[in-house]
């Protein structure tokens, strides 16, 4: 099975790129990375996965005041947290993220 994730930041309409993120299962960070060019992580096209519960976590407070965004502090959304579980061991699973600093979305995209 295989899993990819593409961050778009709705504030700015574009792909959110340089968003530092990990990727937990069973309480163990098993990768860290940053979002590329396209907000998307291609380093995880190598990685194999099997079935459990996952939670990707996402630095969205960094990202956006790295681009000057003035942020309170503590920022509303700091770390932007998605759990998600992998059933299906022959599926790709891709997880988006829509995110400004005070919203994001998500869902199972294909």
């Amino acid at each position: 099975m295989s899993l990819s994730t593409h961050v778009l930041d709705t504030t700015h309409g574009r792909p959110a790129a340089g968003v530092a993120f990990f990727l937990v299962l069973a309480d163990e960070i098993i990768f860290r990375g940053y979002t590329d060019a396209d907000g998307r992580c291609p380093d995880l096209k190598g990685m194999s996965f099997q079935r459990g519960r996952y939670t990707l976590s996402f630095a969205v407070a960094d990202y956006f005041r790295g681009l000057g965004l003035d942020l309170p502090d503590p920022p509303f959304l700091d770390r932007v947290r998605i759990d998600f579980g992998i059933s299906d061991e022959a599926a790709h699973y891709h997880v988006p993220l829509l995110v400004s600093p005070y919203s994001y979305s998500t869902y199972r995209g294909s």
